[in-house]
């Protein structure tokens, strides 16, 4: 049995916006010679940790956000300082989402001793399937308020900064098709089209922690804790290790397999809403394999159009295709209403499988 499983998702965007950070983010494709959208490995990451804990219905585990005053030039300012988080994989984000931290406690003599866990989830980006079938629309957009002008206050400051009376405003609008209650936006940029992501699934450190203690994933105190609530003791490649109740891993697993096929950008990370959906879904132990279940057919001639293919004939590839994709030209000969409810099931036997080998 393998122990990495991986996952290819390919999902449409509709006139959306993956970054608030100026604008939609892009990198230059080398094939088309211009700019095109994409979301970064972590932003996808956190993605699907906001699905996560939402299908458990759990807050997330606690960081503390460390600032730091300085004084340069008798001036007081504020810092950045590192976030510190609880290192306790009792937190299903924690366990699933990893996490590092620098003990502050360090005892007089010694060294600070960094407590980190690597994510069993590699995440890549997602970008497009094809240069042809996603790019970027610009266009401009308002902040118009003119329709309440009663309600809403301009306000004019000349060229010292003084604040202009409503006379001086009038007059020194006269003349002109102007409106205070009216502001530009121009060159926002919009993201669209079919788009890929991957991911790969350490399955041999899904549920289980290391409790060596000269590369610390937990804390001696946190390794008894864990004990308490039922985290038993064994083995693997590793090394030594806790392993997650079986309660405890059979709600996680149904909850990262909705979350793995039904996240989308949502909140301060994406503006102009789009639902973002999953067309189609493949899931292999082989990563090389994957890669040609859901991809493109190149057209012979130089008018036709790249076709979008999800390929149900790749062996050793499980393939899940919604029949939303036909709405988006992806050729398959499976679709199914049911597809993702189908592709969460897949996952979750998978995952079981080799959770409860171990």
């Amino acid at each position: 049995m393998s122990s990495f499983l991986y996952l290819r998702g390919l999902k449409q965007a509709d006139l959306t916006v993956f970054g608030v950070d100026n604008g939609q983010k892009t990198y230059y494709d080398y094939r088309a010679n211009y700019p095109l959208p994409y979301s970064s490995g972590q932003q996808v990451k956190r993605s699907i940790m906001e699905a996560f804990i939402d299908c458990l219905g759990i807050q997330p585990a606690p960081i503390t956000f460390i600032s730091v005053v300085t004084v340069k030039k008798d001036k007081k300012s504020l810092g950045e300082g590192a976030p510190l988080g609880l290192c306790d994989p009792s937190y299903p984000d924690q366990l699933i989402g990893g996490y590092m931290n620098v003990d502050s406690k360090e005892s007089e003599g010694t060294e600070k001793r960094t407590i980190k866990r690597r994510s069993p989830l590699s995440i890549s980006a997602m970008r497009p399937l094809h240069p042809d079938l996603a790019g970027v629309k610009t266009e401009n957009v308002s902040f118009d308020r003119s329709d309440r002008p009663e309600v809403h206050k301009p306000i004019v400051r000349d060229e010292k900064g003084r604040r202009l009376s409503e006379e001086e405003i009038v007059e020194l609008l006269g003349g002109q098709n102007r409106s205070l209650f009216r502001k530009w936006i121009q060159g926002e940029s919009r993201a669209v089209g079919l788009f890929i992501y991957d991911v790969a699934i350490d399955l041999r450190r899904l549920f289980t922690v290391s409790i060596n203690q000269f590369e610390p994933e937990i804390s001696p105190d946190t390794i008894e804790a864990l004990k308490s609530k039922g985290w038993s003791e064994g083995q693997n490649v590793f090394g030594k290790c806790l392993m997650a109740p079986k309660s405890e891993r059979e709600k996680i697993t149904k909850a990262l397999a909705y979350a793995l096929l039904n996240w989308r950008i949502t909140s301060n990370q994406s503006r102009t809403y789009s639902p973002m959906e999953t067309l189609a879904v493949g899931i292999s132990d082989n990563a090389s394999l994957i890669a040609g279940s859901i991809r493109v057919t190149l057209p012979l001639d130089d008018n036709a159009k790249v076709e979008p293919i999800a390929d149900d004939t790749v062996e050793g590839v499980s393939l899940f295709v919604h029949t939303a994709g036909a709405l988006h030209n992806v050729r398959s000969n499976i679709a199914s209403p049911y597809a993702l409810k189908q592709a969460e099931d897949e996952l979750i036997k998978r995952i079981t499988a080799y959770a409860d080998a171990l």
